[in-house]
């Protein structure tokens, strides 16, 4: 099992809510954190931008990276929505087996 932590930004909190909620409750996350008030600055478009955005700290494994991923981009109103994935490469062995059974589905679940 790997885990992962995926970063997504949002443009505002509702929007950060139903992906959270949607992402917990179809297994694809075990827990996602919102975190408001994020400034972000970045290139879009040829031109640098400013927004401030609500920060989704999603954690999950990563046999479920593409669905997850995938879900974002449904779910987003962005063009082109930030996720991002990173290997955790320690924690304490029983959350990062509770990322991994929150996560199974089917008959694993």
């Amino acid at each position: 099992m790997t885990a992962l932590a995926c970063l997504c930004t949002c443009p505002d909190a509702a929007t950060a809510a139903r992906i959270a909620e949607a992402l917990v409750g179809e297994r694809l996350a075990a827990c996602v954190n919102v975190l408001p008030g994020v400034g972000s600055v970045y290139r879009w478009q040829g031109r640098v931008e400013r927004a401030e955005e609500v920060l989704l700290v999603i954690k999950t494994v990563r046999a479920r990276l593409d669905a997850l991923t995938a879900r974002v981009v449904q779910l987003h109103p962005y063009e082109l929505p930030e996720v991002v994935a990173v290997d955790l490469a320690g924690g304490l062995p029983d959350y990062l087996a509770w990322i991994e059974d929150a996560t199974r589905t089917g008959a694993d679940a």
